[in-house]
């Protein structure tokens, strides 16, 4: 920015001093009072420019004609520590079996019962906040629970609450203290975002609901037009960024909303595209001032394709669906369908920051960073697999690491074995700096990750 606002003084310097050129030589054709006037406009243009050119230095904001994005910052990269592993036996309350995970890792099952657990947030004043979507069916049984008295040592809670209840489909929430000072929290659903002023300690909302943004929900569950019922919410700089899934396998959308990422001011105005072509992603969140999403590709185009994906988003880009997708690090067009768009091409679609195979649903994930972390997860992202829609094909149904430039390593695995399904991980969330938790959505199951290496 400094250098872009040398540039900037220097070329104004010399428009200052063309005018002024100009105006001497004016003067000496002209009478006194076209001087006067001739004196007033320049000093008017030049008073402009200098406003113009010193506005995002001494106001402290960029100009908004050039929407200058903040600086991102590389990531670390990881150590590439290679991993040993260990079994672990869990017993739920109606099955036991193993999950493998590596050595010094310890996992537990913290809370169980929940029905289809989603994702975690963290209060202000230190809670743990959960989305519960009931089931795999579009309802209105969602329910949003508090988490409090966690006991690292027997990894259980002193309780487990209602905040709120019948809900449409609650796929996550977050916090946000605003300049102000106040606190929200945001809940997205299906058919809309809302927030709520949020109070430290309270059990259930004690503001009354604000609506944020309204989103197209028409479709009767998966097989008429509803594929994709969850949005997501993420705020980073005073806005907020919300995904939303497509509603179709691959098709082309008549809302503009489906298949994006939603920006938006704290209050719902001002909405405009930060990305487009992103069919489903469910997690998204800002890490060292990029934004990062997890995204799964279409199904129709066979067991491995496409190659479902981490991807660091750029604003304004289109990240090909319906038309191409991603496999082996290629972009590829989607021949199944006559498509009537046919502006985009293949080069304009950027790659993935990593691949994470053919249909193995990555849901969500989490960035390790900085020395307080262990070896073998320090500068990775983790990304739950939340494991094929067909049980044949296989994939997922683990955790497993992931950096730019290298293959996904499995960390935990053993949710799927001799085709039964034991659970399937959905969120990763940090809970302190040599722990985690995990939700699996279909054992309705919390489970805590301790290492102790």
């Amino acid at each position: 920015m400094k250098e872009g606002f040398i540039g900037k003084f220097i070329l104004s310097v010399a428009m200052v001093t063309f005018m002024v050129s100009c105006s001497q030589q004016s003067n000496s054709n002209s009478d006194i009072d076209r001087q006067s006037d001739s004196k007033e406009q320049i000093v008017t243009e030049v008073e402009a420019i200098f406003i113009d050119t010193l506005n995002p230095l001494v106001l402290g904001h960029e100009n908004p004609k050039e929407n200058l994005e903040p600086p991102v910052l590389s990531l670390e990269p990881p150590l590439k520590v290679p991993l040993s592993f260990h079994t672990q036996s869990i017993e739920l309350n109606d099955t036991t079996f193993n999950l493998t995970l590596p050595e010094k890792w310890n996992i537990s099952a913290a809370k169980e019962g929940f029905g289809r657990l989603r994702f975690l947030s963290k209060s202000p004043d230190g809670r743990l906040f959960a989305t519960d979507m009931k089931n795999r069916s579009d309802n209105s049984r969602g329910k949003v629970f508090i988490l409090e008295g966690f006991d690292k040592t027997t990894a259980t809670f002193d309780t487990c609450i209602t905040y709120l209840e019948k809900l449409r489909n609650p796929n996550n929430s977050a916090f946000h203290t605003d300049t102000s000072g106040v606190d929200w929290f945001y809940l997205a659903l299906t058919q809309k975002l809302v927030r709520y002023k949020y109070t430290p300690g309270e059990t259930s909302p004690s503001s009354p609901e604000e609506l944020v943004a309204e989103f197209p929900d028409y479709g009767l569950s998966y097989k008429y037009g509803g594929w994709h019922l969850t949005r997501t919410v993420a705020i980073h700089n005073e806005k907020v960024y919300v995904s939303v899934g497509s509603s179709c396998n691959a098709c082309e959308e008549k809302e503009p909303e489906r298949a994006s990422i939603l920006e938006m001011d704290l209050d719902g105005k001002n909405v405009n595209h930060y990305a487009y072509g992103v069919r489903n992603a469910v997690d998204i969140n800002w890490i060292q001032g990029a934004l990062y999403s997890t995204n799964m590709g279409a199904d129709h185009l066979g067991d491995d394709a496409p190659d479902e994906a981490l991807y660091k988003l750029e604003r304004g880009a289109h990240y090909g669906w319906p038309y191409f997708y991603q496999h082996d690090g290629e972009i590829r067009a989607d021949t199944s369908e006559n498509w009537m768009h046919d502006s985009l091409l293949s080069k304009d679609v950027p790659l993935a920051y990593a691949e994470l195979g053919g249909h193995s649903a990555p849901l969500g994930f989490e960035f390790f960073e900085g020395d307080n972390w262990p070896e073998s997860i320090r500068n990775y992202f983790v990304v739950a697999l939340h494991g094929s829609g067909y049980v044949r094909i296989g994939n997922g149904y683990n955790l497993v690491r992931i950096a730019e430039g290298l293959e996904p390593e499995p960390v935990i695995s053993g949710w799927l074995k001799d085709g039964h399904r034991f659970g399937r991980p959905t969120d990763v969330f940090i809970y302190d700096d040599n722990s985690f938790f995990i939700t699996d959505d279909h054992a309705g199951v919390l489970y805590f990750v301790e290492i102790d290496e």
